[in-house]
């Protein structure tokens, strides 16, 4: 029977590429918001998107959402009949490909589950729920779509019922994302809930929206911009606000945005907003939103802003044309962390394809029937291997010099050099050690390396810290006593098993499996050499305590697993 080592499945082949498909005729975005529910439908016609249908209901999700997770009761309801309006709509316009998502407050949801499952049948479509940074891409991708094109970069910002999303990119690619948590729905129903507007309200909420964007403004101020847009409902009600104030305005300034400051504090409460732009659904909103888009551009120093006509519900429908085309932005994403972290591709293939078999098998008894399913667990295994780089990166014990990157390790000199393998001195080679005598920390921090480079040819840093483990290995077996001499060779040499008396054929390592079963026992003898203390009289004279006959109980098996790491003389 073959050995651990020498047992291989056959490779399991990638799957083809598949050729682009047809784009079809009609296609539908749905962006449930933390403040409106949007949806557009558009025919392809041509080369070029047209806009067919456009649907919009002020749902205010983020108002329903309670401190625990749960979604209140009447705002779940108001949701679900805008959902069947929306899915009514759908099947008359014979929509052939929908994407629907959500945004910040159904993320901030915890206790969403039967209320999705309520919209999705009133949709007819699956829901995902996107992260923030996936929202920014897409709100960049709608505004760079619908904008005339110009040089340089560009800033854009959207500011949401829940969210408050920035970006700056060039052309088509978005270069610096950020989605911070502040909305107009979240940042009025905290400071503008009772519907009165003063001026101290307004720094109060002010100084909200600063604290959130400490963290990133001087990164953006840095990178720079040349021309600003901004997208979203409320961003655009304020712009005309501002023009219905000043009609010379054909833009968003901080002068602008100034005066519907006073403007608000002068009527002094929400019922009172009259300007035609504010329509009735707005009102409650629109002092947070106000409030956010004055600090955005104070903090950013931004000068002029124009209103964009794209946002995120035209970049689910560029994003969906660009996946038929074969150019799927996230495609584009996974091949770039590939190159980045130095992932084997040929081996990420062969792992892809290995668990797409095992979804198809278990999709139906598990009930993975969501479009994202196989997607997730594709982009997964191209990935699966990226930790590797980032460990090596992130190590604080493996902070290596230009000689020990091009040679592997530390050279070691007279008699070490000679009593080593690949000239690592024992005390050079091992890593930093804390806690008792002989308690290596290399092990732990080297093995995974070694069974990746067991499995596939190892890259010269995979081979450094291989050397490392071995040498932990052997260093502390020696030291303890503990191990047979098969074992002390370290984890990727010879080993004997534990109850078959084979060796490895020479040249042969260790697979996976089995370096974790030789750092298990390592660990295991390491455990019973450490003297125990004595036990007082008492507890000796105790033979009926408890505590006692439960120690020696859960001693027993530990002595009967290590008694077969001794040496079969």
């Amino acid at each position: 029977m073959p050995s651990a080592a020498t047992a291989r499945s056959p490779e399991p082949k990638s799957a083809p590429r598949s050729a682009p498909r047809p784009v079809p005729d009609v296609l539908a975005a749905v962006d449930l918001g933390s403040n409106s529910f949007h949806m557009v439908v558009a025919r392809y016609s041509l080369g070029q998107l047209v806009i067919i249908d456009r649907l919009r209901e002020m749902v205010r999700l983020a108002a329903g959402v309670a401190e625990n997770g749960r979604i209140d009761k009447d705002v779940a309801a108001r949701a679900l009949a805008c959902l069947e309006r929306f899915g009514q709509r759908l099947r008359d316009m014979h929509a052939d490909s929908v994407r629907v998502v959500g945004t910040n407050a159904l993320r901030l949801a915890h206790k969403k589950q039967a209320f999705l499952e309520r919209a999705r049948e009133a949709l007819g479509h699956p829901i995902e729920i996107i992260a923030g940074m996936e929202e920014a891409r897409l709100i960049y991708s709608g505004v760079a779509h619908t904008m005339p094109s110009a040089p340089g970069l560009r800033l854009v910002v959207d500011v949401g019922g829940g969210s408050t999303e920035l970006i700056i990119g060039e052309a088509l690619t978005p270069l610096e994302l950020e989605s911070l948590q502040m909305g107009c729905v979240a940042l009025s129903e905290r400071f503008f809930r009772d519907g009165k507007i003063s001026a101290k309200r307004f720094e109060r909420a002010r100084l909200a929206a600063r604290l959130e964007l400490e963290p990133v403004h001087e990164a953006f101020r840095r990178r720079g911009w040349e021309t600003c847009a901004g997208s979203s409902g409320t961003v655009r009600a304020i712009g005309e606000a501002i023009h219905s104030l000043d009609g010379a305005s054909l833009a968003i300034t901080p002068a602008g945005i100034t005066r519907a400051i006073e403007y608000c504090i002068e009527v002094g409460h929400v019922r009172d907003l009259q300007l035609e732009p504010i329509t009735e659904d707005r009102r409650p909103v629109f002092p947070g939103g106000l409030a956010i888009l004055a600090e955005v551009f104070a903090q950013l120093e931004i000068k002029e802003m124009h209103i964009a006509e794209g946002a995120m519900r035209e970049g689910l429908l560029y994003d969906m044309l660009g996946r038929f085309r074969r150019e799927d932005a996230r495609e584009r994403t996974v091949r770039a962390m590939q190159q980045r972290y130095h992932v084997d591709v040929a081996q990420a293939e062969r792992v892809e394809a290995t668990v797409r078999n095992f979804l198809e098998q278990t999709r139906e008894t598990w009930k993975l029937e969501e479009p994202l399913a196989h997607l997730a667990l594709k982009w997964a295994a191209r990935l699966h291997e990226i930790g590797l780089d980032v460990a090596q990166r992130l190590s604080p014990s493996r902070r290596v010099s230009a000689r020990e990157r091009r040679h592997g390790g530390v050279p070691a000199r007279g008699a070490a050099a000679a009593r080593t393998p690949g000239g690592l001195a024992p005390q050079e080679a091992l890593p930093r050690r804390s806690g008792r005598a002989g308690a290596a920390l290399g092990p732990q921090r080297g093995l995974p390396h070694s069974a990746a480079a067991a499995r596939r040819a190892p890259a010269p840093w995979q081979e450094r810290h291989r050397a490392a483990a071995d040498q932990s290995c052997r260093h502390a077996a020696l030291t303890r006593g503990a191990l047979p001499r098969a074992l002390a060779q370290g984890p990727s040499a010879h080993l004997r098993g534990p109850a078959a008396g084979s060796r490895l054929p020479a040249g042969e390592r260790l697979s996976p499996a089995g370096v974790q079963r030789a750092q298990l026992r390592l660990f295991r003898a390491r455990s019973a050499s450490v003297p125990r203390p004595a036990r007082r009289d008492s507890q000796r004279r105790s033979g009926t305590d408890a505590s006692a006959a439960a120690s020696r109980m859960s001693r027993e098996p530990q002595r009967s697993a290590t008694s077969s790491l001794l040496p079969c003389e």
